[in-house]
């Protein structure tokens, strides 16, 4: 227990009741720019251990009397309640998975997972994910965090000042003080924990659809990924590919031979992807079903009778993954599994969603384990799909020890990012969900998600040729890239809808390739200090506050700002960023692209997936500042297994420097083991409006006159 012994004495005092305010009755310093406060009642069996932290909390001194943001907890109509003052010219941000503009000022949420289809219910002000999580970025730049350590059921209200509200007992907040907001996420991750890299082919182009099938329709999409020479890597199995939908199984009649089919898309260099959901089917005989039944291990009713509710299998069971012998259970379910060539998992369906009803009871209960006490679905709701994907994790390292593993998932609670990529639900093939695509994917970088990203061209609908043409024309850019698309609706694929669209589609995904050394770099730098990938435009000068409400134009790393075409007067942050014109004739279609002053972006050669994917031919964009000089960074590794935790990776800085008309490159290691390969180098000289470039060169070192 982190608690010194002088404040065990909150555990145990009786939670507020009635309606009452107080200060926070104790608090401390977990550093020097970490404050945790705590209220009258405190009661730590009924939040801890906390998913969201790493390690508990431990102080190292008292709160200075001048620390700002301080909460003010109290207790209305049975509802616990933390309000923190801030001043009316700060900005607001985070609230993690939510539609709405990025600035949330003026924003009410509720945290409570839920299947939400299109965004309809309470207009998106609840989705799939609980991000208790607020920033603050006053207008000299300095930021604050605000965590509500808590997974009851809940709520924030932006309105006036920030407000959490919860439905059950009351619960610290820890308060995060930095000089920038890029230094507030940097403390988040190290509170929260850092994402694992990813492997190099969960960063490609992905085709999805519910559902490809029988398996002959999968391998015609493969086949047509590579006729049409559109780059790709991965192809998702939705949930017809099971018998009657009931999990770790295969439909004989549809996929006879789940290991001949990913063999076969294994051979044309793709990747499989399989959903699993929660609900196991009721079923006497089902292994999954039998093994569970047998042990127990299901979520309860109020009554202490295993509690069943209906999902696509029919009725159902829900794993109780509070108790660490379920997650262990689970985690044994998928090396068969994954053992006929899948590369993947998909954890959908997992708020809990249960038909009619919306989700289980929140009078049903756990048992909790590892620390956890046996409590309500009410306190554990929020935290099913995050417990599941810790689980599902666990399960795919079984299967497969020495790969990373590559998870998506649907619901997930602050810090689950440590376990699971995530994408935005079951949007709708909109313009307004296209727009809206964008400030959701920031915000849940904000949020300490970095690996996210929509359904481009939306789910929920029909795509339209001029929809999917301008999506993809974005999302290429997002850290997730998937195109997925429900039963029933028109096929969304890149090349249904005539050669335009298939010419537009292929030049951003090209885009996407080109640009994997720089993408893989940003990723490597979010295992690293918690920075999103995809990036808020007033990261570029966080002073300047005319950058703050802009969110169509978005940054990719510090040093690419991407503008939809179809965007109109957005804001543009000071400097000489130049355009990059990447292609020599212009669709009309294509995001404009811009390059940071004194940065140097790496190109990749064209490949048409990963596995052919290699960094041995780089080009250097180069973009000078007014000193006549650039830099950059550019991260390699095997691109899957660990071995880059243990040195096996290289990592380079790249300088330019102009010296009257001569611009000189150069590429020197500065970190890691890795053997590589010699580089051949060419610059790529950024001016307005083109890109020159100099001749291929067998060196560390390339110049060029200009």
């Amino acid at each position: 227990m982190f608690i010194k012994p002088k404040y065990l004495l909150l555990s145990s005092m009786a939670l507020l009741g009635g309606s009452a305010t107080a200060s926070a009755q104790h608090s401390f310093l977990a550093s020097e720019d970490v404050a945790v406060f705590y209220p009258k009642g405190y009661d730590t069996s009924q939040h801890s251990p906390s998913p969201i932290f790493l390690r508990e909390l431990a102080p190292i001194g008292d709160v200075p009397t001048d620390w700002k943001i301080r909460p003010r907890f109290s207790v209305d109509n049975g509802r616990s309640i933390a309000v923190i003052n801030t001043e009316s010219d700060v900005d607001l941000y985070g609230t993690g998975e939510v539609t709405g503009d990025l600035r949330r000022n003026g924003t009410k949420i509720q945290l409570w997972n839920f299947d939400n289809p299109s965004y309809q219910l309470d207009n998106g002000s609840h989705l799939y994910q609980s991000h208790p999580w607020v920033i603050g970025v006053r207008p000299d730049g300095s930021a604050f965090g605000i965590i509500a350590d808590n997974t009851w059921k809940s709520g924030i209200d932006l309105t006036d000042n920030v407000r959490f509200e919860s439905d059950g007992p009351a619960f610290r907040v820890i308060v995060i003080e930095k000089e920038t907001p890029q230094a507030l996420l940097a403390t988040l991750a190290n509170l929260t924990g850092h994402m694992e890299m990813p492997p190099l082919w969960a960063l490609g182009y992905q085709q999805c659809r519910w559902s490809y099938n029988p398996d002959t329709r999968v391998k015609e999409i493969a086949d047509s990924l590579r006729h049409y020479q559109i780059p790709s890597d991965v192809i998702w199995l939705d949930i017809d590919y099971m018998d009657k939908f009931k999990i770790f199984t295969f439909n004989k009649e549809e996929f006879p031979d789940p290991k001949v089919l990913n063999d076969y898309l294994h051979s044309k260099n793709f990747k499989t992807v399989y959903m699993i959901d929660p609900g196991v089917k009721v079923e006497e005989g089902y292994f999954v079903d039998d093994q569970g039944s047998e042990a127990d291990y299901w979520v309860k009713d109020e009554n202490g009778e295993v509690y069943e509710g209906k999902v696509w299998p029919g009725a159902c069971h829900f794993p109780d993954f509070t108790r660490p012998e379920v997650r262990s259970w689970w985690s044994s379910l998928y090396p068969d599994f994954m053992a006929q060539g899948i590369d993947g998992v998909w954890n959908d369906m997992n708020e809990p969603a249960v038909f009619d009803v919306g989700t289980m009871p929140i009078t049903n209960q756990h048992q909790g384990g590892d620390g956890l006490t046996p409590s309500s679905h009410l306190r554990y709701h929020n935290v099913y799909g995050y417990n599941m994907v810790k689980a599902s994790r666990e399960g795919i390292l079984r299967a497969n020890p020495n790969k990373r593993p590559f998870l998506l998932t649907r619901a997930n609670f602050l810090g689950g990012h440590r376990y699971a990529a995530t994408w935005t639900g079951d949007n709708a093939s909109t313009r307004e969900h296209m727009e809206l695509s964008i400030p959701m994917t920031i915000t849940l970088g904000l949020s300490g998600q970095p690996f996210n990203g929509p359904d481009i061209g939306g789910f929920a609908g029909d795509a339209t040729p001029e929809l999917l043409a301008n999506w993809t024309a974005i999302g290429v850019y997002f850290p997730f890239v998937r195109n997925h698309s429900i039963k029933g609706s028109v096929d969304q694929e890149p090349w249904v809808f005539g050669d335009e669209v298939l010419d537009i589609c292929r030049t951003a995904i090209n885009r996407r390739y080109k640009l994997l050394p720089y993408i893989y770099t940003l990723f490597h730098e979010a295992s690293v200090n918690g920075m999103p990938v995809m990036r808020p435009l007033f990261f570029a000068d966080v002073k300047d506050l005319s950058l703050r409400n802009e969110q169509k134009a978005f940054l990719l790393g510090n040093d690419l700002m991407v503008v939809p075409r179809w965007a109109e007067k957005t804001a543009m942050p000071k400097g000489d960023w130049k355009p990059l014109a990447l292609e020599d004739k212009d669709d009309g279609y294509q995001a404009q692209l811009f390059q940071r002053p004194g940065s140097i972006i790496p190109l990749a050669n064209l490949y048409q997936n990963t596995e052919e994917y290699n960094t041995d031919s780089l080009t250097l964009l180069v973009n000078l500042d007014t000193d006549n000089e650039a830099s950059g960074i550019i991260y390699e590794d095997a691109c899957d297994g660990f071995g880059y935790k243990k040195g096996e990776y290289a990592e380079y800085a790249a300088k330019a420097k102009l010296d009257g008309k001569q611009l000189t490159v150069s590429l020197s290691r500065v970190g890691g083991e890795m053997g590589t390969n010699p580089k051949r180098l060419r610059i790529g000289f950024v001016t307005d409006g083109k890109i020159t470039y100099s001749p291929w060169v067998d060196s560390s070192t390339v110049t060029m006159k200009i």
